[in-house]
C-alpha cells in the first residue's frame, strides 16, 4: 500500500467512524422517542419493544452504566480498603493520584490508537485501577516495613531503598502479567485482541507511573513516623502459616484432588448458550426478546440459499434442444418477448423443490417463522382450489406481478440471474433442545441427501451462522490462550529465578486455580462466551503476582535465615501481608460485576473474583508448602 492509498484509507475511516457515531446517536434518539410514545399507553396493554437495533442500543447503555458502576465502586471500596488497612490519609491520596494518572493516560492511548470499547473489553479502566492499586500497595508495605526496621535512617535513602529492592519483583510481575493479557492476541476474535492490547498498554503505562510518582509524592510528603502494624486485626496470613506448617500433606492431598475434580468439569465445558440468557429477565431486551422467540416467530435470523440449475443448463448437458411443442417449455411461447427469458425459469419441479424445502426447515423444532418463495405458492395453491401452478401460470404470475409487489414477494426470494433461492428463517434462541452447530449440520446433511442437491448448492448464512462461528472458535481460543499464557510465564520464570524446579513450583498454585474457575464453570454449566473466555488469562496474569512476590520475597529471607519453616512465618507476615490487602482488593473490585445487568459481566465479576481467592490461598499454602517439601533452594544451614 502506497502512502497515498494509506492517507486516503485514513480518510476513510475517519468518515466511517463519524458516520456509525451519527447513526448510533440518531438510532438512540428514535428510540428513545418510541419508548417516551410507549410509556404513555403501558396501563392499557403490555407493550414490548425488540429487534437488533434496540439491543445494540441497550447493549451500549449496559456498558456505560457498567462502567461507571465498576469504576465508581471499585474506587469508593479501594478508599475504604486503604481507610481500614493503613489509616493514614497519605495511603489513600498516593495510591488514588498513581490510579488517577494512569487512567488519564490509558484513555489518550485509546483515543490515540483509536480502540473502541466493547462488551468485552468494558472492565478496562477499572482492572488497570486495581492493578495499578497492587503495586503501590506493595510500595507502601515495603516502605513502612523500612521505616519501621530503621526508623532513624534518611527519608530520601529509606524511598530509595523501597524503589530498589520492589522494582524487580514488580516488573517481572507485571511481565507475567502482560503475557497473561498478551495470549488474548492470539484470539481469533477482534474485540477479544484489541483487549489484550489494551490491557498490555495498560499495565506498562501503570508500572512507570508508579514508579515515577510514588517516590515523588512521598520525598515531597515527607518522613512518616513508624507506626506499630495491629496484625490481630488481618490474622489470616497468620493462621495460613500454622495450618500449613502442621498440615503440609493435606495441603498438597487436597490441592491434587480439587484438580481432578476441576479436571472432570472442564471436560463439561460447552460453548452452547442461548442469546436471551444474556440478560437479567427484568430488562426490556429479556421480556422483548421472550415474545419475538416464542410467540412471534423466533429472533435468531438464518438465510439458507439454495443453488438451482436453469433449464437451458440441464438440456445443455444433455445436448437436447427445447422442442416448443413437445417440451414442457412450449406453453412459455407467448412470453418470447421476455428479455433474458426469465419466465423459462419458473417451472413445477423448480417450485415442487422450493416448496419441499419450506416445508422441511418449517417443521425442524427449533425453527420458527419461514419466508420464500414457497410460502407465496402455499398461498397460489389456495387460490388454485389446492392445485399447483403449472409452468404456464407461474410464468403469467412472474410476467404479471407488479413490481412494486415483485420487491415484497419474489425479489428477496428469488434470484433469477443466479439460479437462487432463498430461505428466511428465524430460529427460536430460546429453545432448550437448541444446538446451533448440530442445527446447521443437520440442515446441510438433510438437504444433500434427502433433496439430491450437491454439497456446493447449499449455502448457509445469517446472524445464527455468524453467532456459531464465533461460539465454536472459543474453545480453540480458550486452549491456544491458556497454552501460550502457561508457557510464557514458566518462561519468565525460568529468567526470573532461574531455576527450573522453582519455576515449576511457581506455576503450580496458578494452574490450579485456572483449574478450579474452569471445572466450576463445567459443574454448573457456564458455558463460554466472549467474556468468560478472557476468565483463564486474566486471573492467571494477576494472581501470577502473588506468586512472583512471595517467592522474591522467600528467596531474600531464605538467603538472612536459611530455615524453611521460620522463612515461611516471616514471608507470611511481610510480603502475605501486601498480599492478603492486594487480593481483597481485587476480589472486592471484581465482585461489583455482580450489580449488572449483563449477565455475560456477573459471570466475569464472580469468577475472576472466585480466581483470585483460590490463588491468595494457593500462594499462601500450596506454593510454601511445595518449596518446604522440594527444598527448591537447598538444604537448610545454621545461620553464620
Amino acid at each position: 500500500m502506497s502512502h497515498t492509498e494509506r492517507e486516503e484509507y485514513k480518510v476513510l475511516l475517519s468518515v466511517i467512524r463519524k458516520n456509525n457515531d451519527e447513526m448510533k446517536q440518531a438510532r438512540h434518539r428514535n428510540i428513545s422517542a418510541i419508548r417516551t410514545i410507549m410509556d404513555r399507553y403501558r396501563g392499557e396493554a403490555d407493550l414490548f419493544l425488540g429487534g437488533v437495533s434496540m439491543i445494540a442500543d441497550d447493549l451500549i447503555t449496559f456498558i456505560k452504566n457498567d462502567l461507571k458502576l465498576f469504576g465508581l465502586g471499585v474506587l469508593f471500596f479501594l478508599i475504604i480498603t486503604l481507610k481500614i488497612i493503613f489509616k493514614k490519609k497519605r495511603w489513600i491520596f498516593i495510591p488514588l493520584l498513581c490510579c488517577f494518572f494512569s487512567s488519564l493516560s490509558m484513555v489518550g492511548f485509546l483515543g490515540m490508537f483509536g480502540w473502541e470499547v466493547t462488551v468485552i473489553s468494558s472492565n478496562f479502566i477499572s482492572l488497570q485501577l486495581i492493578i495499578t492499586m497492587a503495586v503501590t500497595i506493595h510500595l507502601i508495605v515495603r516502605y513502612l516495613e523500612l521505616v519501621e526496621e530503621h526508623p532513624v535512617r534518611e527519608h530520601r535513602l529509606i524511598v530509595l531503598d523501597t524503589v530498589i529492592l520492589m522494582l524487580k519483583p514488580c516488573l517481572y510481575a507485571a511481565l507475567t502479567t502482560i503475557a497473561g493479557f498478551a495470549s488474548l492476541v492470539l484470539c481469533d476474535i477482534l474485540p477479544v485482541i484489541n483487549f489484550g492490547w489494551m490491557m498490555i498498554s495498560g499495565i506498562s503505562v501503570s508500572l512507570i507511573l508508579t514508579f515515577i510518582l510514588f517516590p515523588t509524592i512521598l520525598m515531597l510528603l515527607g518522613k512518616t513516623p513508624p507506626q506499630t502494624r495491629d496484625k490481630s486485626i488481618f490474622p489470616l496470613t497468620s493462621i495460613l502459616a500454622g495450618f500449613t506448617e502442621r498440615h503440609g500433606s493435606l495441603i498438597m492431598v487436597m490441592s491434587v484432588i480439587a484438580l481432578l475434580i476441576s479436571l472432570a468439569g472442564m471436560m463439561r465445558l460447552v460453548v452452547e448458550n442461548s442469546f436471551i440468557d444474556y440478560f437479567k429477565k427484568s430488562t426490556e431486551i429479556y421480556r422483548g426478546m421472550k415474545i419475538i422467540d416464542q410467540k412471534l416467530g423466533g429472533t435468531t435470523p438464518l438465510d439458507v440459499i439454495i443453488d438451482i440449475e436453469a433449464p437451458q443448463e440441464v438440456l445443455a448437458s444433455t445436448n437436447e434442444a427445447p422442442d416448443p411443442e413437445g417440451d414442457d417449455f412450449g406453453e412459455f411461447d407467448e412470453f418470447e418477448g421476455d428479455e433474458g427469458g426469465d419466465t423459462y425459469w419458473f417451472t413445477t419441479e423448480k417450485m415442487a423443490l422450493i416448496t419441499r424445502i419450506n416445508n422441511y426447515l418449517d417443521k425442524i423444532p427449533e425453527t420458527g417463522k419461514i419466508l420464500s418463495f414457497g410460502t407465496m405458492l402455499k398461498v397460489a395453491e389456495k387460490l388454485n382450489e389446492g392445485k399447483p401452478l403449472s409452468n404456464f401460470q407461474l410464468a403469467l404470475l412472474y410476467k404479471e406481478l407488479p413490481e412494486e409487489f415483485r420487491g415484497i414477494v419474489l425479489t428477496p426470494y428469488i434470484s433469477v440471474e443466479n439460479n437462487q433461492a432463498r430461505f428466511s428463517v428465524r430460529v427460536r434462541d430460546s429453545e432448550k433442545s437448541l444446538n446451533r452447530d448440530a442445527l446447521l449440520k443437520k440442515i446441510r446433511l438433510d438437504l444433500t441427501q434427502d433433496f439430491g442437491l450437491k454439497e456446493d448448492q447449499v449455502h448457509l448464512t445469517g446472524m445464527l451462522v455468524l453467532y456459531n462461528n464465533m461460539l465454536q472458535s472459543l474453545f480453540n481460543s480458550q486452549i491456544k490462550t491458556l497454552g501460550v499464557a502457561v508457557s510464557a510465564l514458566i518462561l519468565m520464570f525460568l529468567l526470573l529465578f532461574k531455576s527450573l524446579k522453582i519455576s515449576l513450583i511457581a506455576i503450580t498454585p496458578n494452574l490450579l486455580s485456572i483449574g478450579i474457575v474452569l471445572g466450576v464453570m463445567g459443574w454448573l454449566k457456564i458455558p463460554l462466551d466472549m467474556m468468560t473466555i478472557t476468565i483463564a488469562a486474566i486471573s492467571v496474569g494477576i494472581a501470577v503476582d502473588d506468586t512472583i512476590h512471595y517467592i522474591h520475597r522467600f528467596i531474600q529471607e531464605f538467603n538472612d535465615d536459611p530455615n524453611y519453616i521460620r522463612t515461611l512465618h516471616r514471608c507470611h507476615e511481610s510480603i502475605g501481608q501486601a498480599m492478603y490487602y492486594t487480593s481483597v482488593t481485587i476480589i472486592i473490585g471484581f465482585s461489583i460485576l455482580a450489580l449488572s445487568n449483563f449477565i455475560p459481566s456477573i459471570y466475569f465479576g464472580l469468577l475472576t473474583g472466585l480466581a483470585m481467592l483460590i490463588a491468595l490461598v494457593a500462594a499462601m499454602t500450596l506454593l510454601p508448602q511445595l518449596i518446604i517439601f522440594f527444598k527448591p533452594l537447598g538444604p537448610e544451614r545454621v545461620r553464620s
